[in-house]
């Protein structure tokens, strides 16, 4: 699955490219890195990547991890195809400007509530009546939900009596639920992977709170209807040998023929009404890694950092003459 004209790389977005390797050999090439495999040598410029996947049987050296961390590209370890995460590591050059902006947008109420209605009328491609409140559009996604479930197992005969699922007695669940676990793995993978890649914190969730993949369990709702649930009652319909991995397969080719990845951090900037291209100069990085943060004022939001501010007298001990009051 690896991409050998990186001219055409695979974009989240513009600008945010990403790729995805496996079974190779990743060391540092000058100011770049370069990927070996049986095949040859395939030099790869680390200046607009912002995510390199690797997959099963990667070997990278400490230098290559260096000079991806320089350039601000995230590194991910992850199953075959990306359809699991594992682990993440980032550089000190990647922007937060897409987390400050998550950030602010959680902890302003209205705002979170116009990010929740975003979220449930992109995932079910409607416009909701702006007087419908929070509690009544749970309700009408239970019915689309359910109505997803049913309207699967017609389509493959799979008998369906609903959603159930424990960790500690997994092998107790029928076919069609731990197909359906296993798939919604491979998604909160991807989207693991991708929310991490753009900056944003997976645990800031808008309708999902309290973990810390609550953002991640947000952002793959969008998908489920469409990807894990027709996916995972697809492959119970067949022989349950080796459901679980059948079922890795299956997200794996599913979310390459969709573009998922792809498609993932826009659908993300639109819930999140985020500053739109030219609005704002921050970036997948930063301007410049190697200059200090601002610091935080409470009037102005944001005075400038890395600066020795002069001392200034307290207006209340100024005016203060020592009297009694």
């Amino acid at each position: 699955m690896r991409v050998r004209d990186l001219h055409v790389l695979p974009k989240f977005s513009d600008g945010w490219s990403y790729l995805y390797v496996e079974h190779c050999r990743i060391d540092q090439d000058a100011r770049a890195v370069a990927i070996h495999d049986e095949s040859g040598k395939v030099p790869v410029p680390c200046a607009n990547l912002a995510l390199l996947m690797l997959g099963p049987g990667v070997a990278i050296t400490h230098a290559a991890i260096s000079v991806l961390a320089d350039h601000g590209c995230l590194v991910a370890w992850c199953g075959e195809g990306g359809v699991r995460f594992y682990a993440v590591g980032m550089g000190e050059t990647r922007s937060a400007a897409n987390f400050l902006h998550q950030a602010r947008v959680w902890a302003d109420a209205a705002m979170r509530l116009k990010v929740v209605r975003n979220l449930y009328q992109l995932r079910f491609d409607e416009t909701f009546d702006p007087e419908l409140s929070l509690r009544q559009i749970r309700g009408m996604e239970g019915v689309r939900v359910r109505d997803a479930y049913a309207r699967a197992a017609r389509e493959t005969g799979v008998p369906w009596s609903g959603r159930s699922y424990r960790r500690d007695k997994w092998t107790d669940a029928d076919p069609v639920n731990r197909a359906l676990s296993a798939a919604n793995s491979c998604l909160y993978g991807i989207c693991h992977a991708a929310i991490a890649s753009a900056g944003f914190s997976p645990a800031l969730g808008f309708i999902h709170t309290g973990k810390m993949l609550s953002f991640v369990y947000d952002v793959a709702d969008l998908y489920k209807a469409e990807l894990t649930i027709p996916t995972a009652f697809r492959a119970a319909a067949e022989e349950n040998n080796g459901l679980e991995r059948r079922v890795r397969i299956l997200c794996r080719d599913l979310f390459v023929s969709t573009r998922l990845l792809e498609r993932i951090i826009p659908d993300i900037q639109t819930v999140l009404m985020s500053p739109k291209k030219g609005e704002t100069s921050d970036g997948p990085f930063d301007q410049d890694a190697a200059a200090p943060g601002a610091l935080w004022d409470p009037v102005t939001g944001e005075v400038e950092g890395g600066c020795a501010y002069p001392l200034e007298n307290d207006e209340t001990e100024a005016d203060d003459d020592g009297s009694d009051p």
